[in-house]
């Protein structure tokens, strides 16, 4: 477990981490919002949830329309991804994008470990974590998602 201090240290070099991984992973040039702390409940109706266990505490929430992630799958596979298809590949993209970026921020010194991946489907609210972090990526061609990073000590 990481002191405190060091907390703000890993949470830039999950947010770092993130980007890296997402451009990994995505074959879309991305437009990366700048991050923003939150500190209020998050809601969603569709996105995908990993949890992280070790150094640091908490899950990477990947937000984003039906669309936005069918148009993503269609770019990375070339085919359109629709209903149980859709979701599969959802819950994939995040076990993809968390497991780069678990792989990544063990290159600088922070271990963790994934879960697996939680689609949610459905107006839903979470809460209860210590700090959360926002970051926004736009792509042009494909829309919008927000990636959370909430953290508990």
């Amino acid at each position: 477990m990481i002191q405190a201090r060091q907390q703000d240290e890993w949470a830039t070099e999950l947010l770092n981490g993130t980007v890296t991984a997402l451009k990994n992973v995505v074959p879309i040039s991305p437009r990366v919002e700048q991050p923003e702390w939150l500190n209020s409940e998050l809601e969603l109706s569709f996105g995908v949830l990993i949890g992280f266990t070790g150094d640091m505490k908490g899950n990477l929430v990947i937000r984003g329309s039906l669309d936005t992630f069918g148009n993503i799958g269609q770019e990375m596979f070339g085919m359109p991804l629709e209903d149980e298809m859709l979701q599969s590949f959802t819950g994939e993209f995040g076990n993809m994008l968390a497991g780069s970026l678990a792989t990544l921020i063990s290159l600088k010194g922070l271990e963790t470990d994934i879960t697996a991946p939680t689609v949610i489907r459905g107006n839903s609210t979470l809460s209860g974590y210590e700090q959360s972090i926002l970051l926004s990526v736009i792509y042009e061609t494909a829309g919008q998602l927000d990636i959370f990073l909430m953290l508990k000590q």
